[in-house]
């Protein structure tokens, strides 16, 4: 009999880690399990039936301990790193959320290195889809490689991209990144927050189910899983049927719940226009061809077998006119102070006005129903330039490639040495505004990220995408070239004090 491996996750007590966690439990005849989570009174209560199995340890701890972290990697086969700060919680402590992603993957990181033979593990770091930020039709098919480009105010999504440049950087051998899409759980029928205004009704989302979820994290553990596979990204859908709009989303949502059509409890200038995240992948089924997780189900099978989930209160909801629970639930909210998006226009936010409707007199467009168009975008996969040619097998790049995709980016690779096929040693290259840093073409090329220094403060991303071809192909189908550059004085403060 085969030895058994062990597994260390973070994040166990989530949606996606416990879901996860499950997986791996029922196949606790392959798998030890270490999990390290905080010790509140309700993560207790979740595994104290685990408490005395030898198959599962306990570490009750912190991300930010690294005494915790490294209990947890030590003696591990794999590192399945889905802990963190994650939405709504992201929203309202960008501070701590920064702080929390960033070195808890450091931490991961130094760990298994500390180990005697940090080659023998396995790391898997689960990113978002918010790295690539607003992808709104033309230009909704999205691959990894495209620009990391964050939402402004988005702090999760900057602290989810230097977590995994801190991975993909590392100089393990082993490692792997899976940008998450948005999770099918129970308890997103119940989550109601004044972020959901947020959400522009014609983008789209490929999502993916917390089970194809979970059964992700188990079969990422398996034999079977070719070295080819590791070192890369990843984007993670449940596929095609589960590709929606946002405004299918909520008619989705809302009937699973026993509310009535969006357009009887929402006005169409609730929402935004941009500047939130969301795609359709062009690229998920490669994730699928490798870990065969997808159970194959339909979106609006996942609702109806999460509307069995609902307390039976909720559905008295039917019973509710409309009108109610506009004026008394769903308007309230979008007046919430900082958050709402009724709160700024009422308020003249113009920051917040600026980044997710442009002007107020676009806000002003939007109308009501009878004017607001619902719009699906085409099925079409279209594909943006990453400014190399992609037609030559991996092996074959060199540093003429690697000069050309530099200069599509508005800048240049100062390497003058490269070994043909080599994308894991560092090259030094130079951006557009004349910095100058070090990153492997790996991370480059395949992963989308550039200039480490060029984060997205100010998100002056009008400035980039006149002076970088590469970015610009997901800036200017969405914002004219008129547009300001975004400034909001208080969110550079805090990014001064988290570099400090």
């Amino acid at each position: 009999m085969a030895q058994k491996k062990t597994v260390f996750l973070t994040g166990s007590s989530g949606n996606m880690g416990w879901a996860g966690f499950k997986e791996l439990y029922a196949k606790r005849d392959k798998f030890n399990i270490v999990l390290l989570n905080r010790g509140s009174d309700k993560n207790k209560a979740m595994f104290k039936e685990y408490e005395n199995d030898p198959c599962v340890k306990l570490i009750w701890g912190d991300l930010l301990n690294y005494e915790d972290v490294l209990a947890g990697v030590t003696g591990a086969d794999y590192v399945l790193h889905v802990g963190g700060m994650v939405s709504p919680a992201a929203d309202y402590y960008p501070k701590k959320t920064i702080k929390t992603n960033t070195t808890a993957a450091k931490y991961i990181v130094d760990a298994v290195k500390a180990q005697p033979n940090p080659d023998a593990v396995k790391v898997v770091y689960i990113g978002t889809v918010a790295q690539t930020g607003d992808r709104n039709a033309p230009i909704h098919w999205a691959r990894t490689g495209d620009p990391i480009k964050i939402s402004i105010y988005d702090h999760y999504a900057i602290s989810k991209t230097i977590a995994e440049r801190t991975f993909a950087e590392s100089g393990l051998k082993y490692w792997v990144s899976l940008r998450q899409s948005g999770i099918l759980y129970p308890g997103i029928l119940k989550n109601y927050d004044p972020i959901m205004y947020h959400v522009p009704f014609n983008g789209v989302l490929e999502w993916a189910t917390v089970e194809d979820s979970g059964r992700l994290c188990a079969n990422v553990c398996g034999d079977d899983v070719p070295d080819e596979f590791w070192r890369r990204f990843y984007n993670i859908g449940s596929g095609k049927e589960f590709r929606i709009t946002n405004f299918e989303f909520e008619q989705y949502l809302l009937k699973a719940i026993g509310l009535s059509d969006p357009r009887k409890i929402f006005d169409a200038n609730w929402f935004t226009l941009r500047n939130f995240h969301g795609q359709w992948y062009a690229d998920s089924d490669i994730l699928e061809g490798y870990l065969h997780f997808r159970e194959k189900t339909t979106v609006k099978e996942d609702f109806e077998k999460l509307s069995d989930t609902v307390p039976s209160y909720y559905k008295l909801s039917k019973i509710v006119p409309p009108v109610i629970i506009k004026k008394l639930g769903m308007k309230r909210m979008t007046k919430v102070p900082v958050y709402g998006t009724m709160g700024w226009i009422e308020n003249n936010n113009q920051d917040r006005k600026i980044a997710f409707y442009g002007s107020k007199e676009n806000w002003e467009k939007i109308g009501t129903w009878d004017t607001f168009k619902i719009e699906r975008p085409t099925e079409e996969v279209t594909l943006l330039d990453h400014g190399y040619d992609e037609s030559k097998p991996t092996s074959e790049l060199d540093l003429e490639d690697m000069k050309k995709a530099a200069a599509f980016r508005g800048g240049e690779c100062l390497s003058t040495e490269m070994k043909k096929g080599d994308l894991f040693t560092p090259l030094k290259w130079k951006s557009a505004r004349g910095n100058e840093f070090e990153m492997t073409p790996n991370l480059v090329l395949k992963g989308g990220h550039w200039c480490p220094e060029e984060l997205p403060w100010p998100w002056d991303y009008d400035t980039e995408a006149s002076i970088n071809p590469f970015f610009a192909q997901v800036w200017y189908p969405l914002h004219s070239k008129e547009e300001h550059n975004f400034y909001d004085e208080s969110i550079f403060k805090d990014y001064e004090e988290y570099k400090k």
